[in-house]
C-alpha cells in the first residue's frame, strides 16, 4: 500500500538513444516513486518506460482482470492480492536468475503464505496503516486506539481510507478477531460495528489522504504511515499512531502480469530497484519502510530511527499483515457497498 511521493509524469520518453525501441510499461500506485528513478533506470539500459498509475488495488486488480493480464510489464501489487491474482492466472512466475539483487531482501519480509518462496513477487516497499491526529487541534495522547474513532463527537469529522479489508481491520480487532478471517458471522459482525461508525465518516481517501489533513478538512482518522512522513515537511503536527488493537501491516511487491510483451526488461527493472542505492533513495523520498537490507544501511541514522516508518517489533507483531481470504473477500465487498451506499 502506500506515501506516493512526487509525482513522476505519465509517459517518460527517453532521448538516450534515438534507436531505443525497446519499452517497458509501469502500473504503480499513484506518488509512488521519487522523481529521476525511471530516467536513471532509462539512461543506464537504453530502455523507455511508459508510466502509468493507480489508486487502489481494486482499480488495479480490475484492469488487469479485463486485460486477461495484458498491457502491462511491471506491476506492484500489495500483500493479498498477490494470492488473487496469481490464483487467477494473472502473474508469471519470475526467473530468479535475473535477480541477482534479491540477496538484499529481508528474510523476514519473505517466503510468507500469499507468495511461498517469493516466486511471484519482489518486495518493493513495506508499511503500515494506523491512525493520523493533528496534534494542534487534538491532544497528543487522547487517541490510542481504533475504538476511539467511534466516539459520537467525532461525527462527520474523519477520514478512512477508501479500502475495504483496512476499514473492516479496524471492527475485526475491536471485536476480537483476526483481521485475515474468513468467517461469515465474523464479518458480518465487522459490518454491523462499522455501520455505528459511518456518520462520523466525512471523507474516503486512498489517492493521498494526507492532503484532507493538511487543507484542514480533517483532524482525525486512518492513514498511511508514508503519508504521515511526506505530510510533516509541512505539517509538523500530524502524529501518527499505532492503535493498540494492532495495526494493519502490508507489503508492496513488484509483479510481472502474465501477459507481459517484455518480460526480460521487466527482470532487468525489478533488478535495478533492488539496488541499495534505489531502495535507499525511495525510502527516503516516499516515507515507506524499504525491505532492502543493504538499502536500510545507506540511510542516515533519523530515518532508520524514526517508528513512524520503520516500527519496533513489538509494535509489528501486535499488529497484523494482510493475507488472502480467498472467496470471502466477496463478502467484504457487498458489505463494503453496502456501507459506503448506506443502504
Amino acid at each position: 500500500m502506500k506515501l506516493r511521493s512526487l509525482l513522476v509524469p505519465v509517459l517518460l520518453a527517453c532521448s538516450v538513444t534515438a534507436q531505443a525501441a525497446e519499452k517497458l510499461v509501469f502500473y504503480n500506485w499513484s506518488e509512488y516513486l521519487p522523481e529521476g528513478v525511471l530516467e536513471q533506470f532509462t539512461k543506464e539500459t537504453g530502455i523507455e518506460v511508459d508510466y502509468t498509475t493507480f489508486e487502489s488495488n481494486e482499480v488495479m486488480y480490475s484492469k488487469l482482470k479485463l486485460q486477461k493480464g495484458k498491457g502491462y510489464d511491471v506491476v506492484v501489487p500489495s500483500t493479498y492480492y498477490i494470492a488473487k491474482m496469481r490464483a487467477e492466472g494473472l502473474l508469471q512466475p519470475l526467473d530468479k536468475s535475473k535477480l541477482s539483487g534479491l540477496k538484499n531482501l529481508n528474510p523476514a519480509l519473505l517466503d510468507k503464505p500469499y507468495d511461498p518462496e517469493n516466486q511471484y513477487s519482489v518486495p518493493y516497499m513495506w508499511g503500515s496503516t494506523g491512525i493520523g491526529i493533528n496534534t494542534e487541534a487534538l491532544a497528543k495522547g487522547s487517541i490510542t486506539r481504533w475504538a476511539d474513532l467511534w466516539d459520537a463527537k467525532w461525527k462527520n469529522k474523519l477520514l478512512l481510507t477508501d479500502d475495504v479489508r483496512e476499514v473492516f481491520h479496524m471492527a475485526l480487532k475491536i471485536n476480537g478477531h483476526s483481521a485475515n478471517t474468513t468467517n461469515p458471522d465474523e464479518i458480518r459482525q465487522a459490518y454491523e460495528k462499522l455501520q455505528q461508525l459511518m456518520p462520523n465518516v466525512l471523507v474516503f481517501n486512498s489517492d493521498a489522504p494526507r492532503e484532507p489533513y493538511m487543507a484542514g478538512d480533517v483532524d482525525l482518522g486512518m492513514i498511511w504511515n508514508g503519508e504521515v512522513i511526506m505530510a510533516q515537511e509541512e505539517m509538523p503536527d500530524l502524529d501518527y499512531i499505532y492503535p493498540k488493537e494492532g495495526a494493519i501491516f502490508w507489503v508492496d511487491s513488484f509483479a510481472i502480469p502474465a501477459g507481459s510483451t517484455n518480460v526480460e526488461a521487466a527482470h532487468k527493472f525489478i533488478n535495478f530497484m533492488l539496488r541499495p542505492d534505489i531502495a535507499k533513495l525511495c525510502s527516503e523520498e516516499i516515507g515507506y519502510a524499504t525491505p532492502n537490507l543493504k538499502g536500510y544501511e545507506l540511510l542516515d541514522e533519523n530515518v532508520r530511527s524514526n517508528k513512524i516508518i520503520f516500527p519496533d517489533a513489538d509494535t509489528v507483531a501486535n499488529g497484523e499483515f494482510q493475507t488472502d481470504v480467498g472467496d470471502a473477500l466477496k463478502l467484504y465487498n457487498d458489505y463494503w457497498e453496502k456501507l459506503k451506499t448506506g443502504k
